[in-house]
């Protein structure tokens, strides 16, 4: 896992989290609307849309807003066709960069991304040239102020759930899972009132790149504007931030 310094400064990223959480929510929609189409309505039955109903929990969206888009994608007159498409590609002195999107037009979304990566020193590769340095993992993020459980029972409530890992952080608690445990894991928390501050099933690097101020200023820059597409859905990297 990333560990020691993802989360640093904890408040300026939830503060731009709270700025841009019309946008995530719209993002989030996708997501639910891809799941939906490609396993039904029916959560029991379609883990992927179990777990990004669990996402979308993390990150605050109310439960109506959850339903009605669920509604909406399985609907008779529901004529939205997105398509996941994932990309891959090189940031500042060769950091490892995944862009997952959603698109209702690829030519548009890859001009696009290759644009953003043209324009702040970075380029576009081929598919797997950079995933095989990560694996997919549930990631589950908790602020340890005001957390209602304490360091050891959160251990010991994560590990009997089915988490692989448990890790302390300077400001946070960082849980992960396997993929297919991700949604078991974040249910049981949640029926001990932890809240997260961030949740998802994530492409966690192997090992990680180390920039200095000016290389890093330039890469946030890369990342900033990936993430400030429509279509992007979650950018991934191995930066050590």
């Amino acid at each position: 896992m990333s560990g020691h310094s993802k989360w640093h400064n904890i408040q300026a990223k939830k503060g731009k989290a709270d700025a841009a959480r019309g946008k995530i929510f719209t993002k989030l929609g996708r997501e639910l609307l891809i799941a939906v189409k490609q396993g039904g309505p029916d959560p029991a039955g379609n883990s992927k849309l179990k777990d990004v109903i669990a996402k979308c929990k993390a990150n605050n969206m109310p439960n109506d807003t959850i339903n009605n888009a669920i509604k909406k994608a399985s609907g008779a007159g529901s004529a939205e066709n997105y398509e996941e498409m994932t990309y891959e590609g090189y940031g500042t002195n060769g950091v490892a960069v995944i862009v997952n999107a959603s698109t209702n037009n690829k030519n548009r979304t890859a001009a696009d991304v290759r644009h953003i990566f043209d324009k702040f020193g970075g380029n576009l590769g081929t598919t797997g040239c950079v995933s095989y340095m990560f694996e997919k993992k549930g990631v589950i993020v908790i602020e340890k102020e005001g957390c209602p459980v304490g360091e050891d029972d959160l251990m010991m409530l994560s590990i009997e759930a089915g988490a692989e890992d448990f890790q302390v952080e300077d400001e946070v608690y960082q849980i992960t899972t396997a993929p297919s445990d991700f949604t078991a894991v974040t249910e049981e928390l949640s029926k001990n009132n932890l809240t997260f501050l961030e949740a998802g099933v994530q492409m966690v690097p192997s090992t990680y790149v180390t920039l200095d101020e000016e290389a890093g200023a330039k890469m946030q820059r890369l990342i900033d504007n990936l993430e400030d597409l429509d279509d992007v859905l979650e950018v991934f990297h191995n930066w050590d931030e």
